[in-house]
């Protein structure tokens, strides 16, 4: 039976990125050109300067991928790149570059959904690994719990109705005046404290999340209690958004009957890991 060599190409918003892969599951070479010192001044992601360093560098992440797998683009058996969700303008090089290799190549496109493959990144590192299964969705912009009923047929089962985690860490950060990108830094600040801050927990009717409460809480207590060591806010913020997590997810697995649980897309699913809740 015949390898089959895809070719993936991400632009959906600060990083191009390429990657080759076999039968889906074995990575031969994943090329990342990342643009976070060029947005570090502005305090996020500019999207018209994120969409021309896409147009500068995909070429070059392109080649660079093809190079490191040892393959050539007669070799790629179908073209992927993510169509959406993200930013348009960034997602517009990625997609236009992929149909133009297409066209020219006369290879087949698929377009890949941004949250689908976050989903599927876990076959690639646990290749035993197959549907049905519950996935935490974790990331900037998306907060989702998603059950797995197949490869490509997915059941939302509850998402954010306002802030995703990832953009209430990044609020929280800009809130305490620490750099872009926020999120690691205020894990990195919360490593050093101690979560004894009392914060609001918002439980929404089923499995759905909301962070802007807590979010506004931590403004607060910032601004009017000097006396509060920002490690320990962070400290507290992360152990309670974390909970959120965990009790929705916990409630999703019983409700389901499901026993495996995948984590998706954010180095913050090492956090939620370390505390062996989901090891199932």
């Amino acid at each position: 039976m015949k390898d089959i060599i895809t070719l993936g190409i991400e632009t959906s918003c600060d990083e191009t990125s390429a990657s080759v892969v076999k039968n889906g599951r074995e990575v031969l070479s994943n090329v990342i050109n990342t643009q976070i010192p060029i947005h570090e001044k502005f305090g996020g992601v500019v999207p018209e300067i994120a969409s021309r360093k896409h147009i500068e560098m995909i070429s070059l992440v392109v080649k660079e991928a093809l190079e490191k797998a040892n393959v050539t683009f007669d070799d790629i058996d179908v073209i992927c790149p993510t169509y959406g969700p993200g930013l348009v303008g960034a997602l517009l090089v990625g997609t236009s570059y992929a149909k133009a290799l297409s066209y020219a190549l006369n290879k087949p496109l698929v377009g890949v959904n941004h949250i689908e493959g976050h989903i599927a990144a876990n076959y690639i590192t646990f290749k035993e690994l197959e549907p049905e299964f519950l996935c935490l969705i974790i990331s900037g912009g998306h907060t989702h719990l998603v059950k797995i009923e197949d490869y490509t047929k997915f059941k939302i089962l509850g998402r954010t109705k306002d802030d995703a985690i990832g953009e209430a860490f990044d609020k929280v950060a800009r809130v305490m005046n620490l750099p872009y990108p926020g999120g690691p830094k205020v894990d990195a600040l919360a490593k050093m404290g101690i979560p004894n801050i009392e914060l609001p927990e918002t439980h929404m009717e089923g499995l759905d999340f909301s962070f802007s409460g807590i979010k506004t809480a931590v403004l607060n207590i910032n601004h009017n209690k000097k006396d509060i060591k920002k490690e320990d806010l962070c400290a507290s913020f992360e152990h309670t958004v974390t909970d959120m997590l965990i009790q929705n997810t916990k409630k999703a697995l019983a409700e389901t009957g499901l026993k495996k649980v995948a984590l998706a897309r954010w180095s913050f699913c090492q956090f939620i890991y370390k505390k062996k809740i989901f090891r199932t």
